[in-house]
C-alpha cells in the first residue's frame, strides 16, 4: 500500500509513558509534522515526560470524558491522524476500581470518535488496543492471531475489547479511517506499572543502598517483549500503511518466561538482588502466555523492529539508574 502522508497529528494521553515516546518519534523522524496532544489536570501522567519537547509540541488541556472538550480541540487542531493511547491501563489496579476504569477508557473512545464527526473531519484514527483482549489463550491458539476467540480476563482487557470493537464498528457504520493495533508486552523505562519497570526501579534502588529486596508477583508467564521505542514507531507505521479497519497484533521476537527476564536484570546489576513473591502483586485473574503471531503487520507495513533485546534492557535499567541518581 501506498505511504500516507501526515501533517498534523493529534496524540491523545501525549504526557503519559507511550504517547510521551510517539512524540519522540515523531519529533525525531517525521520533519514537517504539527504534533499536538491532550492531558488533563488530574490525569496520572507526568508533564515531564515531555518537557524535553515543550518547543516542538503543543498539548491541549482536555478530558476525554468531557465531549465538548475533545470537541474543541478537535475543531482547532484538525488533524489528520489521531493516535489514540489516552487510558487507564494498569491490569492490576483493573481490579480494585473495575467501573471507574470501564466508564473512563470505553467512553472516552467512544466520546473521540462522536467528536471525530461532530467536528466534521476525516483523520485516520489509529486505536491502541492490546494483548490483553484475547485473554488466557489455549496453547493451541499460540502464538496469537487476530481471529483468535476474545475471551477478556479482566477489567482493562473488557474496555479495550470495547475500544478495540468501537473502532470496528464506527469504521462499518460511517467509513471512518480506523486502524486497531494490538500491542503485546513491551519494556517502557517511563511506565512504574510494567513488571520490567517496577523491577529495573527495584535493582537501581538497591544498586544505590536505598532498598534491600526486590518484589515480584507472578514469575510463571511467558512473554514477547519489544522495546517501547519500536513500539511507537510501529503506531506510525501503521496510521501510514495500515487497511481501514483491519486489527493487527504487534510484538517483539524476543520469546521469555517473566521469571528468567528477573535473573537478565539480577545478573545485570552491579550488587546481589535479593527478591521475595509479594502476594499483593497477584493478580486475581492472570494472563500466562501471550506469544503474537505479527505476520499481518509485517506484509502489510514491512516494519521490523530496530533495538534487540540486549539494547532494550540497558535502556531500561540505565534510565533507572539515572533517575535515582537524580533524586
Amino acid at each position: 500500500m501506498e505511504k500516507r502522508i501526515f501533517k498534523k497529528a493529534l496524540i491523545t494521553g501525549i504526557t503519559g509513558s507511550g504517547g510521551s515516546y510517539l512524540a519522540d518519534y515523531i519529533v525525531l523522524h517525521c520533519p514537517g509534522v504539527q504534533v499536538s496532544g491532550v492531558s488533563r489536570w488530574h490525569s496520572t501522567s507526568v508533564n515531564s515526560n515531555v518537557a524535553h519537547l515543550k518547543d516542538k509540541i503543543k498539548i491541549y488541556e482536555c478530558d476525554l470524558n468531557d465531549f465538548s472538550s475533545i470537541l474543541r480541540v478537535l475543531k482547532e487542531v484538525k488533524p489528520d491522524v489521531i493516535f489514540h493511547l489516552a487510558a487507564y491501563a494498569n491490569v492490576r489496579a483493573a481490579w480494585l476500581t473495575p467501573l471507574s476504569m470501564m466508564q473512563n477508557n470505553i467512553m472516552s473512545t467512544a466520546n473521540l470518535f462522536e467528536a471525530v464527526r461532530s467536528a466534521e473531519i476525516d483523520p485516520v484514527i489509529q486505536i491502541c488496543s492490546t494483548s490483553e483482549v484475547y485473554g488466557q489463550v489455549d496453547p493451541k491458539n499460540v502464538p496469537i492471531k487476530e481471529d483468535c476467540p476474545i475471551i477478556p480476563s479482566n477489567p482493562y482487557a473488557v474496555s479495550k475489547v470495547a475500544g478495540d470493537f468501537l473502532g470496528f464498528t464506527y469504521f462499518r457504520a460511517y467509513g471512518m479511517k480506523v486502524v486497531r493495533t494490538r500491542m503485546f508486552a513491551y519494556l517502557n523505562p517511563r511506565r512504574e506499572d510494567l513488571f520490567a519497570t517496577s523491577w529495573a526501579k527495584q535493582v537501581a534502588l538497591i544498586e544505590a543502598g536505598k532498598q534491600k529486596e526486590l518484589l515480584h508477583g507472578n514469575l510463571d508467564s511467558v512473554r514477547t517483549l519489544i522495546d517501547v521505542r519500536d513500539a511507537m514507531e510501529s503506531y506510525w507505521v501503521a496510521a501510514e500503511k495500515c487497511e481501514f479497519g483491519e486489527a493487527y497484533n504487534i510484538g517483539g521476537p524476543t520469546v521469555i518466561k517473566i521469571g528468567d527476564f528477573l535473573d537478565v536484570l539480577k545478573n545485570k546489576a552491579t550488587v546481589q538482588i535479593p527478591s521475595r513473591i509479594d502476594p499483593a502483586l497477584l493478580r486475581p485473574a492472570d494472563v500466562t502466555l501471550q506469544i503474537p503471531d505479527i505476520t499481518k503487520f509485517i506484509n502489510a507495513t514491512g516494519w521490523r523492529p530496530r533495538y534487540s533485546f540486549e539494547e532494550s534492557v540497558l535502556y531500561l535499567l540505565e534510565f533507572w539508574r539515572n533517575k535515582i541518581k537524580e533524586a
